[in-house]
Protein backbone atom coordinates (compact mmCIF):
# COMPACT_ATOMS: atom_id res chain seq x y z
CA UNK A 1 0.00 0.00 0.00
CA UNK A 2 1.28 3.78 -0.05
CA UNK A 3 1.94 5.54 2.43
CA UNK A 4 2.42 9.20 1.98
CA UNK A 5 1.97 11.20 -1.21
CA UNK A 6 4.10 14.11 -1.70
CA UNK A 7 3.44 17.04 -4.11
CA UNK A 8 6.34 19.97 -5.59
CA UNK A 9 7.13 22.29 -8.24
CA UNK A 10 4.47 24.38 -7.87
CA UNK A 11 4.74 28.33 -7.58
CA UNK A 12 4.50 31.40 -9.38
CA UNK A 13 4.86 31.60 -13.19
CA UNK A 14 3.66 34.60 -15.39
CA UNK A 15 0.76 34.04 -18.11
CA UNK A 16 2.48 31.88 -20.80
CA UNK A 17 4.55 30.24 -18.57
CA UNK A 18 5.32 26.45 -17.82
CA UNK A 19 5.66 24.40 -14.70
CA UNK A 20 6.15 21.03 -13.97
CA UNK A 21 4.23 19.57 -10.74
CA UNK A 22 6.12 15.94 -9.07
CA UNK A 23 4.09 13.76 -6.91
CA UNK A 24 5.76 11.02 -5.49
CA UNK A 25 4.73 8.43 -3.37
CA UNK A 26 6.35 6.06 -0.40
CA UNK A 27 5.45 2.68 -0.54
CA UNK A 28 5.87 -0.45 -2.36
CA UNK A 29 2.83 -0.98 -4.86
CA UNK A 30 2.62 2.36 -6.68
CA UNK A 31 2.14 0.58 -9.98
CA UNK A 32 -1.15 -0.96 -8.63
CA UNK A 33 -2.36 3.03 -8.42
CA UNK A 34 -4.04 4.95 -10.75
CA UNK A 35 -2.97 8.61 -9.87
CA UNK A 36 -4.97 11.78 -10.34
CA UNK A 37 -3.89 15.27 -10.22
CA UNK A 38 -6.57 17.53 -9.07
CA UNK A 39 -6.86 21.26 -8.20
CA UNK A 40 -9.04 23.87 -6.24
CA UNK A 41 -9.29 27.58 -6.64
CA UNK A 42 -10.67 29.82 -3.63
CA UNK A 43 -14.56 29.23 -3.41
CA UNK A 44 -14.45 26.29 -5.78
CA UNK A 45 -15.24 23.17 -5.91
CA UNK A 46 -12.12 20.65 -6.01
CA UNK A 47 -11.85 19.34 -9.93
CA UNK A 48 -9.93 16.46 -11.94
CA UNK A 49 -7.40 17.88 -14.27
CA UNK A 50 -6.00 14.48 -15.48
CA UNK A 51 -5.63 10.78 -14.51
CA UNK A 52 -3.20 8.37 -15.42
CA UNK A 53 -3.51 4.30 -15.35
CA UNK A 54 -1.10 2.31 -13.17
CA UNK A 55 0.83 1.43 -16.70
CA UNK A 56 0.76 4.57 -17.77
CA UNK A 57 -1.28 3.35 -20.78
CA UNK A 58 -3.95 4.93 -20.62
CA UNK A 59 -4.60 9.11 -19.85
CA UNK A 60 -7.30 11.35 -19.16
CA UNK A 61 -7.92 15.44 -19.83
CA UNK A 62 -9.79 17.95 -18.53
CA UNK A 63 -11.61 19.88 -21.42
CA UNK A 64 -10.59 22.83 -19.68
CA UNK A 65 -6.27 21.85 -19.95
CA UNK A 66 -6.28 19.90 -22.95
CA UNK A 67 -2.94 21.03 -25.36
CA UNK A 68 -1.71 22.73 -22.80
CA UNK A 69 -0.99 20.13 -19.93
CA UNK A 70 0.40 16.41 -19.55
CA UNK A 71 0.41 13.56 -17.32
CA UNK A 72 2.84 10.60 -17.52
CA UNK A 73 4.36 8.80 -14.76
CA UNK A 74 7.43 7.18 -13.69
CA UNK A 75 6.90 3.80 -11.41
CA UNK A 76 10.80 3.19 -10.69
CA UNK A 77 10.71 6.40 -9.26
CA UNK A 78 7.23 6.06 -7.62
CA UNK A 79 6.49 9.56 -9.17
CA UNK A 80 3.66 11.07 -11.05
CA UNK A 81 4.57 14.32 -13.31
CA UNK A 82 2.07 17.15 -14.35
CA UNK A 83 3.64 18.94 -17.10
CA UNK A 84 2.01 22.60 -17.38
CA UNK A 85 2.62 24.96 -20.78
CA UNK A 86 0.82 27.84 -22.00
CA UNK A 87 -0.56 28.59 -18.06
CA UNK A 88 -3.27 31.07 -17.59
CA UNK A 89 -4.63 32.86 -14.40
CA UNK A 90 -7.33 30.67 -14.56
CA UNK A 91 -4.98 28.10 -13.86
CA UNK A 92 -4.37 29.76 -10.23
CA UNK A 93 -5.57 26.97 -7.53
CA UNK A 94 -4.05 24.61 -4.71
CA UNK A 95 -3.02 21.38 -7.26
CA UNK A 96 -3.24 17.68 -5.24
CA UNK A 97 -2.51 14.56 -6.17
CA UNK A 98 -4.31 11.51 -5.50
CA UNK A 99 -4.13 7.68 -5.81
CA UNK A 100 -6.56 4.89 -6.23
CA UNK A 101 -5.90 1.20 -6.79
CA UNK A 102 -6.54 -0.79 -9.79
CA UNK A 103 -9.41 -1.72 -11.51
CA UNK A 104 -10.19 1.79 -10.66
CA UNK A 105 -10.64 3.60 -14.41
CA UNK A 106 -8.87 6.61 -15.62
CA UNK A 107 -11.90 8.28 -16.10
CA UNK A 108 -13.73 7.34 -13.06
CA UNK A 109 -11.11 8.75 -10.92
CA UNK A 110 -11.01 11.96 -12.65
CA UNK A 111 -14.46 13.08 -12.81
CA UNK A 112 -14.81 12.09 -8.92
CA UNK A 113 -17.13 8.70 -9.35
CA UNK A 114 -14.24 6.66 -7.52
CA UNK A 115 -13.11 8.58 -4.48
CA UNK A 116 -9.36 8.17 -3.94
CA UNK A 117 -8.09 6.52 -1.24
CA UNK A 118 -4.96 8.75 -0.48
CA UNK A 119 -4.23 12.61 -1.20
CA UNK A 120 -1.08 14.58 -1.06
CA UNK A 121 -0.94 17.60 0.62
CA UNK A 122 -1.14 20.04 -2.64
CA UNK A 123 1.38 22.53 -4.20
CA UNK A 124 0.35 26.33 -4.76
CA UNK A 125 0.52 27.26 -8.33
CA UNK A 126 -0.55 30.60 -9.01
CA UNK A 127 -0.24 32.49 -12.23
CA UNK A 128 0.55 35.94 -12.53
CA UNK A 129 1.90 38.91 -14.45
Amino acid sequence: QLQLLVESGGGLVQPGGSLRLSCTASGSTFDRYVIGWFRQAPGKEREGVSCISSSGGSTNLADSVKGRFSISRDNAKNTVYLQMNNLKPEDTAVYYCAAAPIPTLVRALCDRTTHPTYWGQGTQVTVSS
